[in-house]
């Protein structure tokens, strides 16, 4: 059938329309200039004068309608006025044309579409609620250096990410946060941020289930290997499974470092529960607020042995070594007879990269201090609520750590049966545990009745786990593990041995104070560690202070603050955090002096090292935080029995 020629000429027209950019300019021109010679050929017919006099006086009618007032007659009247009328619609259309450019201009700026020229900066892929509190500790990471630029690429509305920004109200000290709508999946967006120029890239776990989330890093890793240009800096990728992560690294190679939000959190939540006050320790070592990780080399320290090298330094704690002879291996806790060569780093505990460097060697005396071994570990009973995905990883770690003859009580929703098909899809041998015996017990641990049925006050450990079924709300996760604590500190307090009724009847009138004492006194009876996620809810557990709480979204933000900006960071973390090898611990004060001995710390220092330990820090009895690499070192001070002092010590 043959299509009618308006019609087709109609169709070329969109066509050309749609594809060609300038085509609305170009039919604008072609306008102007068909009314300016069509004119000049009416005028040239009406007034007998020359053509390109007449196309002359068509220009200036089409420039400007006012022009033709001065014309005489009534066929060139007409002529003008026609023309004058032709410009003024190709006026309006002009300014038109230039009104939608400016729009669409201001609309492209407005939606984060333009392109970031920067070198040197941070770049954020993905967006969730770890990134306030990354934001944060990248911002005091680069105060020392004046501020940096952190670049954040996401599938939101550039005006929604800079007023979530903006509610954070903190102070960015001189860091600039730049935000770009865009896919980490496409490469013109990836280019759009300046991918192959930021010396740091870090990828954020989505809020989907953990399979999903990973998923979608592995094809962000694929995007940036695609990138032509190459990567100037290394990319640090946040995995909600331990088990995706080899897939990972394989895909990304040596540019990737990865941290494993559930199973750090995991492994932490262990070592604060078998060591009460150790979550406050690595919130300090994490955050680039206090003291934290830093290697640097010091080739005036060539031929020093370590133990002269913990020494050195005023205003670090060295904890070890970048061996450059066994490929840059970092061996924490050295031996004491290690002798520092060409090309080895020093890894240090300081409160900045700039804030420390080695001086004159400081003597010490040894003298005289109580040789006592540690005690022999004992069974510990343990309970854990609710139930995590990587639970047999942490069954694993458990069984690591603790004597034989302990017992670990699950105790969540999940049918027995079917938790025992889960452990065993997860790697888990149940019949090779040794030194941990399984009790299940199934129920909701929002219900009361539930939690009465368990002997509470039996346990020296309860973990309260973010359940698996709820980990995708924060909110809800949050709002049953307070719950879940309330209830379990208020279940302890009343099944207390000794209670005291006077007591009670003298604070009745002060029902929430009684209420919060009995809470705390139950506390010092048992440890209870809750999975926090959320930094509002915190604040609420740390009010009362009935809970040793662990905050996980804002352990993993300093987390991958930190590999962020120095990658080889990351084996060091590997390392404290994995059930072998070095640790971190927190040991009485019994170990290294006597009750009311006046030494300083360097002299403690070297104490420890008798004992194959790093001592990094120490907290006062009289004190509610530790202090990490403390000034003064070759001040003495009087200490007491109640102290306790925070070591690097192997485990094994």
């Amino acid at each position: 059938e043959d299509v009618p020629l308006k019609k087709r000429i109609a169709y070329m027209v969109d066509v050309f329309f749609s594809i060609y950019p300038y085509a609305k300019l170009l039919a604008l021109l072609f306008a102007t200039l068909f009314l300016i010679g069509f004119g000049g050929l009416a005028l040239y017919a009406v007034t007998g004068g020359s053509f390109a006099e007449a196309l002359w006086h068509s220009w200036t009618y089409v420039a400007d309608s006012g022009n033709h007032a001065e014309t005489e007659g009534t066929g060139q009247r007409i002529v003008s006025v026609s023309i004058s009328s032709g410009g003024m619609l190709i006026f309006a259309m002009m300014l038109g044309l230039v009104s939608d450019a400016i729009s669409e201009k201001v609309d492209s700026l407005r939606k984060g579409k333009s392109e970031v020229i920067e070198r040197n900066h941070i770049l954020i892929l993905g967006w969730s609620d770890k990134l306030g509190s990354l934001l944060k500790q990248l911002a005091i990471a680069n105060k020392s250096v004046g501020g940096g630029v952190i670049v954040v690429l996401a599938e939101k509305e550039k005006e929604e990410m800079e007023m979530d920004i903006a509610r954070l109200e903190f102070d960015f000290m001189g860091t600039s946060v730049i935000c770009r709508s865009g896919s980490p999946l496409i490469l013109a967006d990836l280019k759009k941020v300046s991918v192959s120029k930021a010396r740091a890239i870090i990828v954020l776990a989505s809020d989907e289930n953990a399979d999903q989330s990973d998923a979608r890093a592995l094809r962000v890793v694929l995007s940036l290997t695609g990138v032509k240009e190459g990567l100037r800096g290394h990319v640090v990728v946040e995995m909600s499974d331990l088990d995706n992560e080899p897939l990972v690294k394989l895909v990304g190679g040596e540019l990737i470092e990865t941290v494993v939000a559930h199973d750090v959190i995991g492994r932490l939540m262990i070592q604060c529960a078998l060591q009460p006050g150790l979550a406050q320790i690595w919130e300090d070592i994490l955050g680039f607020e206090n003291a934290e990780f830093y290697i640097k080399k010091w080739p005036e320290l060539n031929g020093f042995c370590f133990r002269d090298v913990l020494l050195s330094f005023p205003e670090a704690v060295p904890c070890g070594i970048k061996v450059a002879a066994d490929g840059g291996k970092i061996v924490i806790n050295p031996d004491d007879n290690y002798i520092l060569r060409d090309g080895d780093e020093v890894l240090v505990i300081a409160e900045d990269d700039d804030t420390y460097a080695p001086g004159p060697l400081q003597e010490v005396r040894k003298g005289f201090y109580p040789r006592k071994s540690d005690p022999p570990k004992f069974p510990e009973k343990i309970l854990f609520c609710g139930w995590r995905r990587d639970i047999d990883d942490m069954i694993m770690v458990l069984e690591a750590f603790l004597a034989p003859g302990s017992e670990l009580w699950m105790f969540n929703e999940v049918p027995e049966k079917e938790r025992e098909n889960k452990l065993i899809d997860g790697g888990l041998d149940v019949s090779a545990l040794v030194n941990i015996k399984l009790v299940h017990r199934e129920g909701n641990a929002v219900i009361r009745r539930h939690l009465e049925s368990l002997p509470l006050e039996t346990f020296d450990s309860i973990l309260i786990l973010a359940d698996e079924s709820v980990e995708d709300s924060v909110a809800h996760s949050d709002s049953r593990s307070l719950a879940t604590l309330l209830l379990i500190r208020d279940i302890q307090s009343r099944r207390l041995p000794c209670k005291d009724s006077s007591s009670s009847l003298r604070l009745s009138g002060f029902s929430h104070s009684s209420w919060i004492r009995e809470m705390q006194q139950a506390s010092d009876k048992s440890i209870i560690i809750s999975e926090i996620l959320d930094s509002r809810t915190r604040n609420l557990v740390s009010v009362s202070r009935i809970s040793d709480y662990v905050l996980s979204n804002e352990l993993v933000s300093m987390a991958l603050a930190m590999v962020a900006e120095d990658k080889q960071i990351n084996r060091v973390l590997e390392e404290l955090f994995a059930e072998e090898g070095n640790e971190m611990c927190i040991k009485p004060a019994e170990f290294y002096l006597y009750d009311q001995e006046e030494i300083c710390f360097y002299d403690i220092m070297i104490r420890g090292r008798l004992r194959r330990e790093i001592v990094i820090g120490y907290r006062l009895a009289d004190e509610d935080r530790a202090i990490i690499n403390p000034s003064g070192k070759s001040v003495p001070r009087k200490w007491s029995a109640g102290d306790v002092f925070v070591v690097i010590a192997s485990g094994d």
